[in-house]
């Protein structure tokens, strides 16, 4: 199973705001030669670390490709630019956010580092895997994801938005 995070906080011109461009992202992916299986439910959550930024909306696609780990992370970087990434400073607001969570179960210390090293910290990452993929082990730590989202840390406000 192959998992990237979408997430948004900010408009972007000629999309709309987050819950648009997250939307917008999703079908851009398709037009990468990716294809999407499934996207979980949106969440609207709050910035990790906290901070003034405006709020974001998050998801999970799970996603096919004939793409190995590297290449598949370009196409997601390329993605982020068409929407008008460009990556400055860490955890600063943004547009679009794709990130590759999990390619099968392969591990790597090298770029891309798989799983994404902090999905098992987020609310924003587990409680939409979850609804997405509700067997799917963490495929270093063994643990199923709801044993996951029961470890997770205090304090990050994630609500799912009802379409």
């Amino acid at each position: 199973m192959i998992l990237v995070g979408v997430g948004s906080n900010l408009s972007v011109p000629g999309v709309g705001g987050p819950r648009d461009v997250v939307a917008a992202a999703v079908r851009a992916l398709a037009g990468e030669g990716v294809t999407v299986g499934a996207v979980s439910p949106w969440y609207r959550s709050a910035p990790v670390p906290m901070s003034d930024q405006p709020w974001y909306v998050n998801g999970v696609v799970r996603v096919e490709t004939g793409l190995d780990a590297p290449a598949l992370l370009a196409v997601l970087h390329r993605v982020e630019a068409a929407f008008g990434r460009v990556r400055r400073l860490v955890n600063e607001a943004r547009g679009l956010d794709l990130d590759l969570l999990a390619y099968h179960d392969h591990v790597r210390a090298a770029a891309p580092v798989l799983p994404h090293p902090r999905l098992h910290q987020r609310a924003f990452v587990l409680l939409p895997l979850r609804d997405l993929a509700p067997g799917w082990r963490h495929p270093v730590t063994g643990m199923d994801v709801a044993s996951l989202v029961a470890c997770l840390p205090p304090g990050q406000v994630t609500e799912r938005i009802d379409d």
